[in-house]
């Protein structure tokens, strides 16, 4: 008779994968599973083995990315919602600081390929959204106003989250987003009072 699989000892072994790699434990077999109550045969009964473990850990980053995403609701100010997105992007990685670490590390292939693809392409409808309204000049790429976007935040996210900056310093988003969104055409003044919005939404966070 088939083991029934349990959803929760899948997400427990993928947050303790992700937590011991941070705080570059040996991640074997025994040490996963090592006062979690799960057995050793629950990473193959689950992924396979430890490559398909680490390939869910990857996914499983840019799957709880694509939650936080998905709470940007369109509005009608693209700039503002390009901040949001930015904002949305910071918080969950201060929120899954090991997962967000793991996500990136191309040592293991994603299970699915288009993750990481989706997460820009929320920032690219959001920049061609603007560049629609007349905010950006016409011949502002939109996937390139993006990736620099996702540096913007990804840099932050980085150097706070997982890194040496006090998260006084995410603050330093406004003004990089402002000036790459004004170098793109924005007007200065409606353009810093969009991405204070869209910054500080879902915001309040602590930044003390």
């Amino acid at each position: 008779m088939a083991r029934t699989r349990n959803p929760a000892a899948r997400s427990l072994l993928i947050d303790r994968a992700a937590q011991m790699l941070r705080a570059r434990e040996p991640v074997t077999l025994r040490s996963l599973v090592a006062g979690t109550g799960v057995s050793t045969m629950a990473v193959y009964t689950y992924f396979g083995g430890m490559d398909g473990l680490w390939r869910a850990v990857r996914q499983e980053g840019f799957a709880r990315l694509a939650v936080r995403l998905a709470t940007v609701t369109t509005s009608p100010d693209p700039v503002r919602d390009l901040a949001c997105l930015g904002s949305a992007y910071l918080s969950n990685a201060l929120d899954n600081p090991d997962l967000y670490r793991v996500m990136f590390d191309a040592s293991f292939d994603l299970e699915d390929s288009r993750a990481g693809d989706e997460s820009l392409h929320h920032l690219v409808r959001a920049a061609e959204r603007a560049r629609s309204a007349g905010r950006f000049r016409d011949d502002v790429d939109p996937p390139e106003l993006a990736a620099q976007s996702w540096i913007i935040g990804h840099g932050l996210a980085s150097l706070v989250a997982t890194g040496p900056l006090p998260p006084s310093m995410l603050a330093q988003a406004v003004p990089l987003l402002t000036g790459l969104f004004v170098g793109a055409g924005d007007d200065p003044v409606r353009c810093r009072r969009s991405v204070e919005l869209g910054w500080h939404w879902p915001y309040p966070a602590d930044t003390t």
